[in-house]
Parts: C-alpha cells; sequence; structure tokens
C-alpha cells in the first residue's frame, strides 16, 4: 500500500515533476496533482497537431538547458531514455539583404559564420571565456538568489567583466562587442524570446545567456519529441515511490493554524501535507488557491497587478520538405530568428508593448525534424514558430484574426525562403487565449511567468520579501516559472524550491 503522501505537488510542468522528484529522491512520500485529465507536462509535451506521421511540441521545444541545469544533471534525464539531436549550427539569424550571423557548439565554426572575419574573432573569445566560466556562472545565475557565494567564487576580475557587460541594453552590448550589422542583431534577437527589447537597461544579459549557451548546451532537441523529457521525469518519480494523479483539481489549499495541512480537491477529497509545493501562476496561487484572510492584503494587492510578460502567438507547419532558406546556414540550423535589423527588432517591441498586432512580426522559428527525423514521414519536415503579441486585444482572437495574422508569419518566412508556403501540408494555430486554455500558467499567452524585466529579477521574483520560494503561509512553496530563476525548459525553480523544503522539514 503507498504511504499517505508527506508532500503533494500541485501541477505536473517540468518544475513540478522535478520539485517531486528531488523530496522523492530524499526519502519522502510524494504525490502529484495534475488537472489535465490526459497527460501530464503542462505546457511541455507533444503530439499530432496536424497530419498523421508529424510530431509537433506543445510549448517547450528548444533545451538550451538540456545537459546544463544542475536539476536535469542531477536526475540522469539521458539515464532515463532521453536522447538529445542536435543540427551543425544551433541559431542562424539571416535578413533580407542576405547576410547572417549563426552560432555553432564549434567556436572555429562559429567563427567563420557570424558576419565578418573580426566580429567571429570576437566571438571566438567570448566563447571561450564563457566556457570557462560557465559552471561557476550557471551556479550563481541558477541558484537562490542571493547566491553570494556563487558569485563570489566567479572572481573578481570576471564579475566586472560580466557586470560591465549585463549593465547594458542588448543593442549596447551588440554594439560594444560587434561591428557587423549581422552580428549585432543576434543578441537583441535571442532576447526577444523573452519580453527583453533592444534597448531596455539591463538586458542584455538574457541575450548573452541565451547566445552563449547555444555555444555549449547547443538548441538540442529530445529525440520524439519534448513529452520524452516529461516521461523521463515521470519514470525517475515513480522509480522513487512518487506518484502522479491526473484529472486532480485543486480547489483549495487547508490552512489551520496559521500553516499549511492538506489540499482540498474540486470533488471535496482532502489530502493531507507536510508542505505544500505550487507549480502555478503565482496570482492564480495567492488569490484563489489560499483563502483571502490568510494572505496579507498588500500581498493581494501585488498579484492583482502582476506584471506578465507579452503574449505569444504560435503556429506548426506541416512540410513537404525543408524550408527552402536563401541563407545556406539556416538551412542546417535548429532555430532560425528572423528580424531585419536591430532597429526592425526595436520597431517589433514598441509595436506589442503599445498593444498593437504587429504587421511584420519577428519570429522564432524552429526546425526540431532536421535533427531529428522520427518526428516526420521521409523526407518530410515539421516547422515550429511563435512571435509576440498583446496577450489580449479588442474583440479578441476570432478565428478570422488568427487566420490573418498566420498569414502574415508566413508571408515573413517567405520573404527569406521562396517557396516556403508551397510546402506546407497542414498548419495549427495557437493565439494567446489557446496557450492559457493549454496551460493555465501561460496567463495571455506569458510564456515566461511573468516579465523577464531586471526589475522583476533575483529578490524581486515573483515579489520581495518572498523570493525564496517560501510564500506568505508557512508549509506552501510556491516552484513554478514565476519564482527564481524564471521561464525556460531547465527545472531549477522546482529545484531550488525543493530544496528549500527538504531543509525546513529537516
Amino acid at each position: 500500500m503507498p504511504r499517505d503522501p508527506e508532500i503533494v505537488v500541485i501541477g505536473s510542468g517540468p518544475n513540478g515533476l522535478v520539485a517531486a522528484c528531488v523530496l522523492a529522491l530524499q526519502g519522502y512520500s510524494v504525490l502529484v496533482l495534475e488537472s489535465n485529465p490526459q497527460r501530464p507536462g503542462g505546457a511541455m509535451g507533444s503530439a499530432g497537431l496536424t497530419l498523421p506521421g508529424f510530431v509537433h511540441d506543445l510549448g517547450a521545444a528548444f533545451f538550451p538547458w538540456g545537459t546544463t541545469s544542475p536539476a536535469f544533471v542531477e536526475l540522469g534525464l539521458e539515464a532515463l531514455g532521453v536522447e538529445w539531436c542536435h543540427t551543425t549550427f544551433e541559431s542562424c539569424h539571416p535578413a533580407p539583404d542576405g547576410s547572417a550571423a549563426s552560432i555553432a557548439r564549434d567556436p572555429e565554426l562559429t567563427a567563420r559564420n557570424f558576419g565578418n572575419s573580426q566580429d567571429g574573432d570576437r566571438w571566438r573569445e567570448l566563447a571561450n571565456f564563457h566556457a570557462e566560466l560557465e559552471p561557476r556562472l550557471l551556479e550563481a545565475a541558477l541558484g537562490p538568489p542571493p547566491a553570494l557565494g556563487a558569485w563570489w567564487r566567479l572572481g573578481v576580475r570576471n564579475l566586472l567583466r560580466l557586470a560591465r557587460m549585463f549593465s547594458r541594453s542588448t543593442r549596447g552590448l551588440a554594439n560594444s562587442l560587434f561591428r557587423s550589422e549581422a552580428a549585432r542583431r543576434v543578441f537583441p534577437g535571442l532576447a526577444l524570446h523573452s519580453d527583453v527589447a533592444p534597448d531596455d537597461a539591463f538586458g542584455a544579459a538574457m541575450g548573452y545567456f541565451l547566445g552563449l549557451l547555444a555555444s555549449t548546451g547547443g538548441f538540442a532537441v529530445p529525440r520524439g519529441g519534448a513529452q520524452r523529457v516529461v516521461d523521463a521525469l515521470l519514470t525517475r518519480l515513480e522509480r522513487e515511490g512518487g506518484r502522479l494523479t491526473l484529472g486532480a483539481w485543486v480547489d483549495r489549499i487547508i490552512v489551520r493554524e496559521g500553516r499549511a495541512v492538506a489540499v482540498r480537491l474540486e470533488n471535496g477529497v482532502e489530502i493531507p501535507a507536510r508542505a505544500v509545493l505550487a507549480d502555478t501562476a503565482a496570482p492564480h496561487l495567492l488569490l484563489h488557491l489560499i483563502e483571502e484572510p490568510h494572505v496579507p492584503a498588500w500581498v493581494r494587492r501585488k498579484m492583482q497587478k502582476y506584471p506578465h510578460a507579452w503574449g505569444t502567438f504560435k503556429l506548426d507547419w506541416a512540410l513537404s520538405s525543408p524550408v527552402p532558406w536563401r541563407v545556406e546556414a539556416a538551412r542546417d540550423s535548429a532555430v532560425v530568428h528572423l528580424g531585419d535589423d536591430v532597429d526592425d527588432l526595436a520597431r517589433f517591441a514598441r509595436e506589442v508593448r503599445a498593444g498593437k498586432v504587429p504587421e511584420r512580426p519577428y519570429l522564432v522559428v524552429g526546425q526540431q525534424s532536421l535533427a531529428d527525423p522520427s518526428r516526420v514521414p521521409l523526407r518530410h519536415q515539421t516547422l515550429y514558430a511563435y512571435t509576440h503579441v498583446p496577450g489580449r486585444i479588442e474583440g479578441e482572437w476570432s478565428e478570422d484574426a488568427k487566420r490573418r495574422f498566420a498569414d502574415a508569419v508566413e508571408e515573413r518566412i517567405e520573404e527569406q525562403a521562396p517557396g516556403f508556403k508551397r510546402k506546407i501540408l497542414g498548419r495549427h494555430l495557437m493565439a494567446p487565449c489557446d496557450l492559457e486554455f493549454l496551460d493555465a500558467n501561460l496567463v495571455g499567452g506569458d510564456l515566461g511567468g511573468g516579465t523577464s524585466a531586471w526589475h522583476h529579477q533575483l529578490a524581486f521574483r515573483p515579489f520581495f520579501p518572498y523570493f525564496r520560494y517560501r510564500m506568505p503561509v508557512p508549509g506552501v512553496y510556491l516552484c513554478s516559472s514565476y519564482a527564481h530563476p524564471g521561464g525556460g525548459a531547465h527545472g531549477m525553480c522546482g529545484y531550488n524550491a525543493a530544496q528549500a523544503v527538504a531543509r525546513d522539514l529537516g
């Protein structure tokens, strides 16, 4: 007979599953409750969205943290069946004028394909600097804040260099490092994976991390689809005695004598617990799951004004053959980033912030089946793309509005890959409202658990002074991307929260 759970995890996204695995490995009896009646994983998973035989990733699709995240390394994903696949280039940044800069895990290959020879040399030096520093830097950046000891172990000289870079905007950092327009659009383009615009103060860290991680772990994809990562975490959980229940909607966290003691399901069943970890949106946890008298009024007011990131519009295609990119490197790149230049990226960001649907959207385009042909019928290809849009628009996202915007996205790809539209066999569209329906944590299509702006990081994520995973009610912990270090398929929010629980329970 299974033991009664000591710990309940609400939600089975990657952070929730990582937290559950870490605590199960330490000997705790763990139960994960997932509201979806069909599958675990939250926004991470795979499905046949277009045509039979084509496997598409539902949310997270590229894994720069796959082989570098301390959480994934400790849990041993590869030993659990995850096989990482790569293309020659990890990230390509072409423009309509034919210029391009591309990143590979081989710094010499990158240097030959990074704008011009001078910029290639500069990239090589930066990549070597990062590679030497990466284990200590990730410990400092991903661990529980403030992590002063971890930052100090980087050394004074390295800290000063990082501080000079991270204090800039992505445009400022790119201009200080590179001379060609092709190279200068790389960091600003990568930062737009989130809601960090080219001229945002202190925005450079986002572009730096995504760019330099592409040079080490790369933008890897798991063979068979992102669901394989979820399956591996679930296998680890079950091996250690943890359990998962699907179709279990948590209605309330029960608080008695000032402490969380149980969760109540929608059907009225109460499940006792010594600790409750919420892989949920922070506002949902503090405004809905915990009754109002137990949450300070100032916290509720803060959650009512929680700063979400931009919305997201995602498309998936089934193609008859690979995309005919004009730029050769794009034809063998895991991710292709489409923007004309840094001014074009800044224009795009201004439009989204102003609540406008961009006419010429910046695109993050994923070519997972180039690295993993098992996802498609012979000689065919999947294609994945997303861009940012306002989370809410006037009239909401009607089917006609979705189709018009999807057509604009296809035109943008066609500009740099003539003949692309003739290869489309099927497509699937997800507006911000559809992404939120897929996973309630993606409020308004926000992929990152809130804005990535500098003033919402470290001790201010999700809010001060509750930035070390413990929430205002003792026994409740936040383990979703709404906690530090935020969005990204790395599992570290869950990993850090689990360590806090283990320390508190002794």
